[in-house]
């Protein structure tokens, strides 16, 4: 067996653009160019951990789908009028900046970093498809005409333009707090819509790209966390019952991501005939509390009725992230997800949450290539999430002076 890493650095890489790097020991707390300067530093909303339910319930989101009267939807729309559409939101944007006194940064993602756009979507501020700039029916593309604004500093509401629909607003709160998610939702729409005039119809409600989202235009999600569910075999029984109740379960990123970790988002697919009272009733009263409870009552039964299971999963998994000097994304996440299960039950009672919380961001290939400061391989990347790992879990001491680069 390999002795140790006793020096604590990982070793140089190759060198890019006439440096040479080392992985420092960082927190995002600390470092106001995580986003390299255009977004605030801080852990975002969604990986907070407080609020009701938050011991399986990551984050509540809220979001509206709007289009603007008299313009062809994005995927069907000339680059011509996409690029007036974005003009006219952006006003729109800033004038609700002014008027309400808040901070919002906005992003042209024609002109952006690549790497920029990746960071966006690891922080849910805006989807992988957004990024990628290429809509359902192969339109689109890189350089396409659309944009992201970020309400700072906490991060809570983004607003994607020219995505699928012309506006989506989403607003996240940390725990199961979907009312305040829609409340915030609909006084921000509001103030939108004194400025513009969407496409509505008087007995379908909101237009839309999707005909899934005319109505309400409003999706309310949940991201949940369900390793005991999993490990006892009942998950696939949730996820049945979701799917019979026309909810939609999705993997960390939403559309189009497998699930890893055992983090889920569980959402409304149908809007169309159902109102906003509705919608919320169902979800926040009916369906999650009750998710919540099979997993609560998964893991009490595994830590009453089979605890060496338990432990032989959670205390693998930190054995794996203390001493692993690769480590894969999805690999990552699966082994902080158990140990998160470690800390709630009490199996790792001096496991800092905030920190595991925080580490699934970090190990996040965006936010991995930023803190280092140079483009990675993925060998690279495997070597400097283990190594990220490590340091945050197992070395909470501060670095140093000169030991962070050179």
């Amino acid at each position: 067996m390999q002795a140790n890493d006793t020096s604590g650095q990982l070793p140089e890489f190759p060198e890019r653009a006439g440096k040479r790097k080392q992985i420092p020991h960082i927190s995002i707390e600390n470092d106001p160019m995580i986003l390299g300067g255009p977004i605030q530093s801080g852990i975002t909303e969604w990986l907070k951990g407080t609020g009701v339910m938050s011991d399986v319930v990551m984050s509540s989101r809220a979001r509206a789908a709007r289009n603007l009267a008299g313009f062809p939807f994005p995927p069907t729309a000339s680059s011509a009028d996409r690029s007036q559409i974005m003009e006219i939101c952006r006003r729109c944007i800033e004038s609700l900046e002014r008027k309400n006194g808040s901070t919002i940064r906005w992003f042209d993602l024609r002109n952006s970093d690549p790497n920029d756009r990746r960071l966006l979507v690891e922080r849910q501020l805006m989807s992988r498809q957004h990024a990628r700039g290429r809509y359902s029916n192969g339109e689109g593309g890189p350089d396409s005409p659309r944009g992201v604004a970020v309400i700072e500093p906490e991060e809570r509401i983004s607003i994607l333009v020219n995505e699928e629909d012309h506006l989506r607003v989403q607003v996240i709160r940390s725990g199961l707090n979907l009312e305040s998610c829609l409340k915030e939702i609909n006084g921000f729409d509001d103030g939108i819509e004194q400025i513009v005039d969407y496409a509505f119809h008087p007995q379908f409600g909101y237009l839309t790209a999707c005909p899934t989202n005319v109505g309400t235009g409003l999706r309310l999600s949940v991201m949940v966390h369900l390793p005991a569910l999993k490990i006892t075999g009942e998950l696939e029984k949730v996820r049945n019952a979701a799917s019979d109740m026309g909810l939609a379960v999705r993997g960390l990123y939403g559309e189009g991501s497998q699930a890893a970790g055992e983090f889920y988002q569980i959402s409304n697919q149908v809007t169309l005939g159902r109102s906003d009272e509705m919608l919320l009733r169902e979800i926040e009263s009916e369906v999650v509390p009750n998710i919540v409870r099979y997993e609560q009552h998964a893991r009490a039964q595994l830590m009453n009725e089979n605890r060496m299971l338990i432990e032989d999963r959670v205390y693998r998994s930190f054995g794996i992230l203390q001493n692993a000097r690769l480590l894969k994304p999805d690999e990552a996440l699966e082994h902080l997800g158990m140990v998160r299960l470690g800390g709630i039950c009490g199996l790792l009672p001096e496991m800092p949450l905030e920190t595991v919380h925080e580490l699934l961001l970090l190990i996040q290939p965006g936010h991995l290539q930023r803190l280092i400061g140079c483009d990675l391989t993925q060998a690279e990347r495997r070597i400097a999430r283990a190594k990220i790992v490590r340091d945050r879990l197992f070395s909470p001491q501060e670095p140093e002076q000169g030991d962070t680069e050179r």
